[in-house]
C-alpha cells in the first residue's frame, strides 16, 4: 500500500524536474524600494528644539482653541489637536476666583476650591461616558478638551461678576450678574454643541445635549450665588 502510493507521488512530480525558468522571460516588479531626498523639516524632531519655541508653540494652540470658543462653529480644531492645558488653566483659574465666596460657610476657602475642582472634572467624565455609551464618535480626551475649553465663557462670567461685586451688591448688581452669567450659560452650552453634536447618532442627540446643558447650568448657579466674604 505504501509502495503504490508512493510510485503515484512520483509521477505527479516527475515532471517538475524538467520546469526551468528562461532566462529571456522578463520579470516584473521591482524589490529596491525608491531613496526620496529628504525635507529638512521631515528630519525635525520637537525634541531638538528649545523650550522656549516649545512653550510658545503651546500657548498659540491654546489661544487658537480659546478663539474657536468664543467664536464657536463646526470646526474640528478642538478634535483633531486635542489638549488639557486649557482646561486645566479654566479649571483652577474659576476655582481660584469661587474659593472662600461662600456664604453659608464661615471657614476659609479650601474646601470650595476642591468642590469646584471635582465638579468640573467630574462632570466632564459623566458627560464623556454618556456620549460613548450613547455611540458617539469622538475619543475620551477629545471630549474632555471640547467640554473643558467651553468653560472659558462661564469664567470670563465669574471675573465679571467679581467685578460687579466691588462696585456694588444691590438689587441692580444681582440683575447685571444674572444677566452676564446666563449670556455666558446659553454662549458655553451652544459652543460645546456645536462641537459635539456631529458625533452622536441623530437620533440620540438630545440624550446627549441635556447632561450639558445641566453641567454647565451647574457651573453657571455657582458663579450666580458667588458672595465674596
Amino acid at each position: 500500500m505504501a509502495e503504490a502510493e508512493e510510485s503515484r507521488a512520483g509521477g505527479v512530480f516527475a515532471g517538475l524536474s524538467d520546469v526551468s525558468i528562461s532566462e529571456d522571460i522578463p520579470v516584473e516588479g521591482e524589490i529596491t524600494v525608491p531613496v526620496g531626498s529628504h525635507s529638512p523639516d521631515e528630519d525635525y524632531s520637537t525634541l531638538d528644539e528649545p523650550v522656549k519655541d516649545t512653550i510658545m508653540r503651546d500657548l498659540k494652540a491654546v489661544g487658537k482653541k480659546f478663539v474657536h470658543v468664543m467664536y464657536p462653529k463646526k470646526s474640528s480644531a478642538l478634535l483633531r489637536d486635542w489638549d488639557l492645558w486649557g482646561p486645566l488653566v479654566l479649571c483652577v483659574s474659576l476655582a481660584l476666583m469661587l474659593q472662600g465666596g461662600s456664604a453659608d460657610s464661615k471657614e476659609d476657602g479650601g474646601p470650595q476650591f476642591a468642590e469646584v475642582f471635582v465638579i468640573i472634572w467630574f462632570g466632564a467624565v459623566v458627560i464623556t461616558l454618556n456620549s460613548k455609551l450613547l455611540g458617539g464618535t469622538i475619543s475620551f480626551f477629545q471630549s474632555l478638551c471640547v467640554l473643558g475649553y467651553c468653560v472659558l465663557p462661564l469664567t470670563v462670567a465669574m471675573l465679571v461678576c467679581r467685578l460687579v461685586l466691588l462696585a456694588s451688591s444691590g438689587t441692580v448688581s444681582f440683575i447685571v450678574r444674572l444677566v452676564v452669567v446666563m449670556a455666558m450659560f446659553g454662549w458655553s452650552t451652544l459652543a460645546s454643541t456645536a462641537f459635539l453634536a456631529d458625533s452622536q447618532p441623530p437620533n440620540r442627540k438630545a440624550l446627549v445635549v441635556y447632561p450639558i446643558f445641566l453641567f454647565y447650568f451647574i457651573i453657571s448657579w455657582m458663579i450666580l450665588t458667588f458672595t465674596p466674604q
